[in-house]
């Protein structure tokens, strides 16, 4: 089971760009950067939108320039055009429950809160059974302080590890569209940025 179609959630706009929320969005874009495919603002798929081979395997990729909560808007039209089935899809997202520099992928699930798969699963029938890269930056520690947290900058030491972790998570997309997911969730789950 490959993946045809790769999100990046974040919100547009570059008083964004380097916010915690924006961890999909680096993912995507860590891709498209290594695998020389250009990203081009695409007015249907309301996003940054670019297409090409990974592993031997032809992948779109995406980057909603919606705002967060309406990440669905984007996905969805992309999804029904070229007929992606929602179990091709990945979902690359910031997790508040896992540390800064480390990644995990899983399948379906809620959606724990995050406004942006919220959306996504609404406008995809409710069907919650994509793929998910959740790429931790920790919890501020209390729910009043999860705003400020998502949409702040993390300090340089917790930046590097998000970035180790998500380099790590773009070299495990590779074998897993090479081989297979467990080869990738392996190591991918072992992996820990010093």
């Amino acid at each position: 089971m490959t993946i045809q179609l790769v999100v990046g959630l974040g919100n547009p706009g570059l008083e964004y760009s380097k916010t915690r929320h924006n961890a999909g969005d680096w993912f995507v874009q860590e891709l498209a950067s290594r695998y020389n495919i250009s990203l081009k603002p695409e007015k249907k798929y309301s996003g940054l939108y670019g297409k090409g081979l990974i592993a031997g395997q032809l992948v779109h990729l995406l980057i909603p320039t919606t705002f967060m909560n309406c990440s669905g808007k984007a996905v969805a039209p992309l999804a029904n055009f070229f007929r992606i089935p929602v179990e091709n899809i990945l979902v690359a997202h910031d997790e508040l429950d896992m540390l800064p520099g480390v990644c995990k992928i899983k399948q379906g699930g809620g959606h724990g809160g995050h406004n942006g798969l919220r959306d996504i699963i609404s406008c995809m029938a409710n069907n919650k059974e994509f793929y998910r890269l959740r790429i931790g930056i920790d919890h501020p520690g209390h729910r009043d302080r999860v705003t400020g947290h998502v949409l702040g900058k993390a300090p340089a030491n917790e930046q590097n590890l998000i970035d180790q972790a998500i380099d790590e998570a773009a070299r495990c997309f590779e074998i897993w569209q090479k081989d297979d997911i467990k080869k990738a969730q392996n190591r991918l789950h072992s992996f820990k940025a010093q």
